[in-house]
């Protein structure tokens, strides 16, 4: 990993993900700057991390700022809402970097990154991959939109957070990435809650086909983790169904815009649909698999 000297770094957005990345920073020896819309963590609030009052006060003292919410309209508030990040760097922008790491719209991003610019501060999206365990052990992929200068500056501090990083193109084109690794993993889900079902009804033990399973070409890290999930019933999340609705509804509303076709992802949205239907918003995206199993009236560890 490449060496740095202690940086001075804002870390906005302390939930689910954004909580071991903020501390991974911490433990490195940076000074880190914090600030979350609900209670901090007892975790960050316990290490060494300074907590600020707003999402201002972090851009104001911070030098490279990285943002991790939900949704599109959340970054939008953090970044120019009423003591947002934006008027934070409003009387000293220039040289500093906002990075955010959430999963939203890559047109908006690209809005986004000009205001920022604007105020002469470098701008990166760089939504992530790997859920609540590769943000615990730091080995999340991160795909990036921006310049490239820009990005050689922040990848030490990335790698502090990830192992899979890479430059995709200018800004809003991380984005794009991960809107495309969303519908692999929601397909993917979709798949093994499939061929899992259908082994269970058949009568085979569904734990031991996905053994199986996991030594021929059907392998995949689905499989492995999801899989898993499916056979022991654990369905607290890791990732939030609600949030892979939101990110398919970024795929089909960029693919309408783009005049392309996604059936299958359409399907899959329509599944997770209907496990929030039955209270499953909150529901690990595993958990489709409940959607299929109403269709079928069966449930994968029951005997057939």
């Amino acid at each position: 990993m490449t060496t740095m000297s202690q940086l001075k770094i804002g870390f906005v957005g302390l939930g689910i993900m954004g909580a071991p990345m903020a501390g991974h920073l911490v433990a490195a020896g940076h000074t880190v700057y914090v600030n979350t819309r609900s209670k901090v963590p007892e975790t960050i609030a316990k290490s060494a991390a300074i907590q600020c009052a707003s999402p201002a006060e972090v851009a104001e003292k911070a030098d490279i700022i990285f943002t991790m919410v939900p949704d599109t309209p959340d970054v939008e508030r953090v970044l120019f809402g009423d003591k947002g990040i934006a008027s934070g760097l409003a009387n000293g922008g220039k040289g500093k970097v906002v990075v955010d790491m959430s999963s939203i719209s890559p047109i908006a991003t690209k809005e986004f990154a000009k205001k920022i610019n604007a105020l002469g501060a470098d701008y990166l999206d760089a939504p992530v991959s790997g859920g609540e365990v590769g943000a615990k052990n730091a080995t999340l992929s991160i795909m990036l939109g921006g310049d490239e200068a820009v990005f050689t500056r922040v990848k030490p501090v990335l790698e502090l957070m990830g192992k899979n990083i890479n430059l995709v193109g200018g800004n809003g084109d991380g984005q794009t990435a991960k809107v495309a690794n969303q519908i692999i993993v929601a397909l993917n889900i979709e798949a093994v809650a499939e061929a899992l079902l259908f082994a269970a009804k058949a009568g085979a033990d569904p734990a031991k086909v996905r053994q199986a399973l996991m030594g021929g070409f059907a392998s995949s890290k689905i499989l492995e983790v999801h899989g898993e999930r499916m056979v022991k019933r654990t369905f607290d999340p890791g990732f939030r169904i609600e949030l892979h609705q939101k990110d398919l509804n970024l795929a089909l509303n960029s693919a309408r815009a783009l005049g392309v076709s996604l059936p299958n992802t359409a399907t899959a949205q329509e599944l997770f649909n209907s496990c929030s239907a039955h209270g499953g918003k909150a529901w690990d995206h595993s958990a489709m698999v409940r959607a299929l199993e109403k269709l079928a009236n069966f449930e994968i560890g029951q005997k057939a």
